[in-house]
């Protein structure tokens, strides 16, 4: 029996039904969202990881419903955001175009590649020689560098180069890489920390420890470990996935922390999808299978109202009425790896008795 592919398309169905606006043709915000009045502010990147989320699906399932959605929110993400896909800041290009070019690679779309390759030549734009090199976090702000912006672009390229055979963009890849792991991994245990120069001082802000960072530091390792079979890559990613487990798990319930409804409502997916990836790669580590079906367990049993197929941000919480679509797309991301893990025969079982 397929458990976590059964959870899975329930919670995609739960998102289909009660976040998609056909108005607009994107996903409104929040639910409860009467006439759409949520949608203030356009959450670009929340609508990339939601497109992520959709090629998930159709992966799993291969349904025509999936790639319908997808062609719907691509002339939706045009209209909202002016006729083109840029924006002023590099990490949210970085994960709209990791989301396109999925989908591309899944379905074939000649125009979902194309805006996958238009945003990956803005977002090389933001590499400067501020803080000794590192694609900047946004336009208006070149000297400010961060791990949101440098770690998705590392796995950006390093797909591209998977799906073109560009040795050019492998070698932003690597280029990319050599400075995250030098100015932003704490060489101690590997835990990854958010930015530097923040506000102009050029310190580093460990103070900052977000699930997000260490998430993308280890996708970025896999993909790499992937194109040149050098383990050192998967070592990284298995070394920070330990300090990110020891550090920002729960001693006694092992779940991941709550980072908010609003981007924080983001982080989680984001690590928990790149440890659905490591997992994949390293299959014989203890923890990043367990860890996640721990973490999915909870969630499905205790952080989700039931007869919505929604998610706290607390993933042993039941949530209330208002619920974040960063919120619900955290959970799918993790019911989907859960399921993607599943299909693999790698272990994903966990007693509702271990949650405590």
């Amino acid at each position: 029996m397929m458990v976590w592919n059964n959870r899975a398309e329930e919670a995609q169905q739960a998102l289909s039904d009660l976040f998609w606006n056909p108005s607009i043709r994107l996903y409104d915000i929040e639910i409860p969202c009467p006439d759409g009045a949520c949608n203030t502010i356009f959450h670009y990147w929340w609508m990339a990881h939601a497109v992520d989320a959709l090629v998930d699906g159709y992966n799993r399932t291969g349904d025509a419903r999936y790639a319908e959605q997808l062609e719907a929110i691509y002339d939706g993400l045009l209209v909202r955001n002016g006729g083109a896909f840029p924006n002023e800041l590099y990490d949210d290009m970085e994960w709209m175009a990791i989301a396109w070019l999925r989908a591309y690679k899944a379905l074939g779309v000649d125009r979902y590649k194309e805006a996958a390759l238009l945003l990956w030549e803005d977002i090389k734009t933001g590499w400067n020689d501020a803080m000794g090199g590192g694609i900047a976090w946004q336009k208006p702000q070149l000297d400010y560098k961060n791990t949101p912006a440098n770690g998705p672009a590392i796995i950006l390229a390093a797909r591209l180069h998977q799906q073109f055979g560009r040795q050019e963009d492998l070698d932003w890849a690597l280029r990319i890489y050599n400075w995250l792991k030098s100015h932003l991994v704490n060489p101690d245990n590997g835990f990854v920390w958010d930015g530097m120069n923040r506000v102009g001082d050029g310190q580093i802000d460990k103070e900052w420890k977000f699930t997000y960072c260490q998430g993308v530091y280890i996708g970025a390792g896999v993909e790499l470990y992937r194109i040149t079979g050098d383990r050192g890559y998967l070592d990284d990613a298995l070394r920070t996935a330990a300090a990110a487990e020891q550090e920002l798990t729960d001693s006694i319930s092992g779940l991941l922390p709550d980072e908010g409804d609003g981007d924080g409502g983001l982080f989680k997916g984001i690590l928990v999808r790149y440890l659905g990836e490591l997992a994949k790669e390293a299959p014989e580590h203890r923890s990043a299978a367990p860890l996640l079906a721990q973490n999915g367990t909870s969630l499905w049993t205790l952080g989700r109202d039931a007869e919505r197929c929604v998610f706290h941000t607390q993933w042993g919480t039941r949530p209330a009425e208002r619920v974040t679509l960063s919120t619900q797309l955290s959970g799918i991301m993790l019911l989907e790896q859960l399921a993607a893990l599943e299909r693999q025969g790698i272990g994903t079982a966990a007693r509702l008795d271990e949650v405590k």
